[in-house]
């Protein structure tokens, strides 16, 4: 996801993962469908004075409201060195937030960002540290970095059942040496290199490539063909699915033929490269432009999208598709515009959609 004051702007489930076949990817669907969320916002919310209230207004912990909310699954982002951002999101905070997951029994995503702030496909910033190094000491800085992290938790005893290698990498990371379009093969090097850390560490954990603009299949042979040629493997396809973006940019005409196009995508991904796939980000619309709380209207029409999603997601034949995260539902109106609760932090009609489920 970009950075929300820059915007005008997913999978198998964790368990025994095959080897993988001559398309780069594991034929091994999980038996269980995540409905899962992005809330790596929540401690910096929370500093802040920023307190969640469950429908009844009951003041509740974050985390145990979205299980509250039938979620099974939380997404968390870690950036290489924020420090001139907070440090919010760094090794330390991520594990912070995953204990307090684990400890609601939610499965855990890890969303690496090889950035020291947001990595998207209009921006994959080397971190400072790294900005004089060589390809080959991008590699090395890639795996350490992966393996650090992931040992950290570890020795929490905290198990991530997803491990995903940049985010939005769309046209590669760490520009320009890892640009899918400019420098193929050190994109798909770049991303080994992720991969066999994180392998290395929790080996039964599935590993995502994640790219935006679920809607667009010729953008996901692209990446991942240069993927599968340079002999990069993955385990999950990640999606990022915006139908709100998708039609204020021009690049779709509706909601629904936006999530109707994501669909199909996600049944070519699937049959082309035998893996499953996820919905890593999703979003609706929440506030107006003045970052107020959108219309009833607006937030019912949201559930109903949303709602769509999670069912045709879930029962897409072959079972392709593992699980679908909202992208950070906790924050509020006035910081992102496709967040699902108040600004005084109650959940919005938008997340009735996974109770259903």
């Amino acid at each position: 996801m970009k950075n929300c004051a820059s915007i005008p702007t997913f999978l198998c489930a964790a368990g025994l993962l095959l080897s993988c076949g001559e398309n780069g990817a594991s034929a091994a669907p999980g038996p269980e469908f995540a409905l899962g969320a992005d809330i790596s916002w929540v401690t910096e919310l929370e500093s802040g004075g920023h307190r969640f209230f469950n429908a009844d207004g009951v003041e509740t912990d974050c985390f145990r409201l979205m299980k509250e909310l039938g979620l099974n699954a939380v997404r968390l982002r870690v950036w290489v060195d924020p420090s001139e951002h907070g440090s919010w999101c760094n090794a330390d905070d991520l594990l912070e937030k995953a204990r307090r997951a684990a400890a609601e029994g939610l499965d855990i995503m890890v969303d690496f960002h090889y950035s020291d702030w947001w990595a998207d496909p209009a921006k994959q910033t080397v971190p400072a540290a790294w900005q004089s190094h060589s390809f080959t000491q991008l590699k090395e800085d890639v795996r350490a970095r992966t393996t650090d992290v992931l040992r950290r938790l570890k020795k929490g005893r905290i198990s991530p059942k997803w491990i995903q290698i940049g985010n939005e990498t769309s046209d590669g990371f760490l520009w320009d040496a890892g640009r899918a379009g400019a420098n193929p093969a050190q994109y798909a090097e770049l991303f080994a290199a992720g991969h066999d850390a994180a392998k290395s560490v929790f080996p039964k954990a599935g590993v995502i490539v994640h790219l935006d603009n679920g809607f667009d299949n010729e953008l996901y042979n692209w990446n991942l063909d240069i993927l599968k040629e340079h002999g990069a493997r993955w385990d999950i396809v990640g999606m990022s699915l915006y139908p709100y973006w998708a039609v204020s940019s021009g690049r779709e005409p509706d909601a629904g033929t936006t999530i109707s196009d994501c669909l199909s995508v996600i049944r070519n991904v699937g049959e082309k490269y035998g893996c499953d796939v996820m919905i890593v980000e999703t979003g609706m619309e929440c506030a107006d432009d003045s970052g107020r709380l959108a219309p009833q209207s607006v937030l019912e029409e949201g559930r109903e999208q949303l709602r769509r999603i999670l069912r045709e997601c879930r029962n897409l034949p072959g079972g392709r598709c593992a699980g679908v995260f909202y992208w950070e539902p906790e924050c509020r109106p006035s910081q992102y515009r496709l967040g699902a609760f108040t600004e005084d932090g109650r959940p919005t009609a938008i997340m009735d959609a996974f109770l259903e489920f």
